[in-house]
């Protein structure tokens, strides 16, 4: 049985509420994990505690335990001299600050300046995932 400290490999489909899915490993190998390292957001580990080798569970992540809120203060407006020239709306930028590095994306594009948007693309969006669990590896 998974539980804190378990090396698991697990599928996974992720979509949001529409069902529109965002991203899964079933195209690919199975995610290989260690439980409570912090490799995988907190609801995710959360909804694999207790489930053993071939356990399928969808589970619903709210945004605090996923990419956590959408916060207004993460969008900002900066000149254009200051970015790259061949910069295009839903172009994504990676940015470095003291709190290490960041994806922005670029919401707007305006005359003089753009609009700059640090918010992880998920957040303040609740989750839904498939897990499907192939290999407890140690438990």
């Amino acid at each position: 049985m998974i539980k804190e400290g378990s090396k698991v490999k697990v599928h996974y489909t992720g979509k949001l509420e529409d069902g529109k899915v965002f991203d899964t490993s079933n195209d690919k190998d199975p995610i290989e994990v260690v439980l409570g390292e912090g490799t995988l957001i907190k609801g995710f580990e959360n909804g694999l505690i207790g489930m053993k080798d071939g356990d399928k569970k969808t589970i619903e992540i709210e945004p605090k335990d996923a990419y956590g809120d959408y916060v207004d203060g993460r969008i900002q407006e900066v000149e254009k001299s200051k970015l790259p020239e061949d910069i295009k709306v839903g172009m994504v930028l990676q940015a470095s600050s003291e709190a290490g590095s960041m994806v922005i994306l670029i919401k707007e594009i305006k005359e003089d300046t753009a609009i700059l948007d640090a918010n992880h693309p998920l957040a303040g969006r609740k989750l839904i995932f498939d897990l499907n669990v192939i290999e407890v590896v140690n438990d």
